[in-house]
């Protein structure tokens, strides 16, 4: 291999074609960079959001290492100085493959483990890129705030933001508009019912989820949020 090329150092040294796989995509947080482009974030921020445990410096040393394994382009605009990244046809091929091995994990990891360690920025902004404005009303904004009480207070609220024509927006500070729905719970219950190991309908009649507010709103949320493609239907 070139000289320089992450994949030469600290590798298997194997010819065995999973392990060369492994030394591609092995590297902490690697995947969950490629899950975030996979969804549409192209822009270094854009990225950061969906893997918000992860610090810049080694986000930029990870994204670097990409790009030398031929998983990503980085280009820029002349015009602009904007930065953008976009996965290959390598690593689209390999999307699909990424999906199963969710759909296994949700299938074989047990639910307890699965919900150990949570994270309520994580989960609001994957419900975000699912949000089916469609299903919401079509001619005026709607403001749905979500809390977790037992956060601390910085980590606690966000406001999930739709307007006509824009993409659902996620606000980690209050935007200042009247709210339409008040959406209280239990973080591990909200996480529990959007990817599937639980439903909303048992989570509201058990209480660890409450909506007031806009009743057309609350009657319709398990159209408009829609769940977790690893979601068992």
């Amino acid at each position: 291999m070139p000289e320089g090329n992450p994949m030469a150092h600290g590798g298997y040294n194997h010819f065995c074609p999973v392990s060369k796989a492994c030394e591609l995509l092995e590297p902490r947080w690697t995947l969950l960079i490629l899950c975030e482009m996979w969804s549409g974030s192209t822009r270094f921020n854009e990225i950061r959001r969906g893997v918000p445990g992860m610090s810049p410096t080694l986000m930029v040393k990870r994204l670097r290492e990409m790009e030398a394994n031929g998983l990503i382009v980085r280009s820029q605009n002349d015009a602009t100085g904007d930065i953008v990244y976009r996965t290959t046809e390598m690593a689209k091929e390999l999307e699909p493959i990424v999906h199963a091995l969710g759909k296994w994990a949700h299938r074989n990891v047990d639910a307890d483990v699965t919900l150990e360690k949570l994270d309520a920025r994580i989960l609001m902004w994957n419900m975000r890129r699912k949000i089916d404005a469609s299903a919401l009303p079509s001619r005026r904004r709607s403001v749905i705030r979500f809390s977790y009480p037992e956060l601390p207070r910085d980590e606690r609220n966000y406001w999930l933001l739709a307007k006509p024509g824009m993409p659902v927006d996620l606000c980690l500070s209050d935007p200042g508009y009247d709210v339409d729905l008040f959406v209280t719970a239990e973080l591990k219950a909200m996480t529990s019912a959007w990817i599937g190991l639980s439903s909303l309908e048992t989570e509201i009649a058990h209480d660890k989820i409450s909506l007031i507010g806009d009743t057309t709103l609350a009657a319709s949320m398990e159209n408009w949020m829609v769940r977790s493609s690893y979601a068992i239907a």
